[in-house]
């Protein structure tokens, strides 16, 4: 919630287009960098998904994980020191009552992130980092037990897929990244056309003499 009315909050307070266009024609656009082309290629091709059917199929498997994946965060936080003592502890992790309140706010933090398509990457990070510990500390008490193994590979698979892929357009992460590679287009376009004798010039090769024979 306060990511949203954060992100709701910046887009009122953004300046309408007519007034973007009137600081570009005063020259105070002019004078700022656009993001590199480079730059706004990884961008879309990271965030900016194309086909309907791969964006939705994102945006379910962030709800999916992100919902799911609440209550195990909340647990933990519920009771952190008896997480530590069943958990943490059989790792041999130094200030184990630490590492429990980080998983649990990793978990529940990382949830809301991948439910609301904000900072998706740092979120699904969150998740993959604390269901690999997760996944270590299953085999070393208990094997490779499928039994217990398979929720956490289910998680851990399905986070890494998003950190790896991306959120998608269907999230806040979308709308941002298009909002600025927009933004940046304008700025080149802009320039461009603040300096349209640039774009005319034609090259000119000078002749030696007695080149036409």
């Amino acid at each position: 919630m306060a990511a949203g009315l954060a992100l709701w909050f910046v887009v009122l307070n953004r300046p309408s287009p007519n007034a973007r266009q009137a600081r570009s024609s005063e020259g105070s656009r002019a004078d700022a960098p656009p993001f590199n082309p480079a730059i706004r290629r990884a961008l879309a091709g990271y965030v900016l998904r194309d086909g309907l059917a791969v964006n939705i199929g994102l945006l379910v498997l962030r709800l999916a994980i992100g919902v799911l994946m609440i209550h195990h965060g909340q647990e933990k936080l519920a009771d952190p020191q008896q997480f530590a003592n069943t958990y943490v502890a059989s790792l041999h992790l130094p200030f184990p009552l630490f590492f429990a309140y980080a998983a649990g706010f990793s978990e529940l933090i990382g949830s809301w992130l991948l439910i609301l398509g904000i900072l998706t990457p740092l979120g699904a990070l969150a998740i993959t980092g604390t269901m690999t510990v997760a996944a270590y500390q299953h085999i070393l008490t208990a094997g490779l037990n499928i039994y217990v193994l398979e929720l956490v590979a289910l998680y851990l698979g399905g986070s890494l897929a998003l950190l790896l892929i991306g959120p998608g357009r269907y999230s806040f992460d979308g709308g941002i990244v298009a909002d600025l590679i927009s933004e940046s287009s304008d700025q080149q376009e802009d320039r461009s056309n603040a300096n349209p004798a640039a774009s005319r010039l034609v090259p000119i090769v000078a002749e030696a003499p007695g080149s036409r024979g």
